[in-house]
């Protein structure tokens, strides 16, 4: 979904990764998942963070975490995660929907980029993330073609088969023709064949 300024919309990522909380029990919380050396928990403290510094980010606030995100942490996780994680997202979708949010420079982690690149960052965490949640906790993952398209520009300009520290890990070939979600999977090192 697009919005009438051109900028991409953050909802159907947000309502796909809301659509997950509620499977995910909290005997879960220590499960694997596709990000290497991060279980359940880890990935919950991490979405909680970065919904918070890209909703800054679009808002033009100071950075939360200057000094970069620091590792996430289950024993960090705000015990509220249910309750929160839904009314962030809902934040972070309507400060993206204004169209300030996509001009000039705004940082996040320590990292400062034109804020309609930091926009499509955003973007691009909650999907790839979702997918994350989804594969550790048995879950289905459903997302727009067109999300997935703009995030696919995203990652194919900045995956490398070395992997992008911080951002991705090595690039796993698809074949051209395979689904778009496997191409952007594959683009940030992970693989639809994942299992816990």
């Amino acid at each position: 979904m697009i919005h009438s300024n051109g900028s991409p919309d953050f909802e159907p990522a947000a309502r796909a990764l809301k659509a997950l909380l509620p499977g995910v029990t909290d005997d879960r919380l220590a499960a694997p998942t596709p990000c290497q050396s991060w279980a359940v928990g880890e990935l919950l403290d991490h979405l909680m963070g970065l919904t918070l510094a890209f909703r800054t980010a679009a808002e033009k606030g100071p950075d939360p975490a200057p000094n970069g995100p620091g590792d996430p942490s289950a024993d960090r996780l705000d015990p509220q995660w249910r309750s929160r994680l839904p009314v962030q997202l809902d934040e972070l979708v309507a400060a993206w929907r204004g169209s300030a949010a996509w001009t000039g420079e705004t940082a996040v982690g320590g990292v400062m980029l034109p804020a309609e690149i930091m926009g499509v960052v955003a973007l691009n965490e909650l999907v790839v993330h979702g997918w994350d949640l989804a594969s550790a906790t048995g879950q289905p993952y459903d997302i727009d073609d067109q999300t997935l398209d703009t995030v696919h520009r995203l990652v194919s300009q900045q995956a490398s088969s070395d992997g992008t520290p911080g951002l991705f890990g090595p690039s796993i070939t698809q074949p051209a023709d395979a689904p778009l979600l496997d191409r952007v999977l594959g683009l940030t090192g992970r693989s639809r064949e994942w299992t816990p």
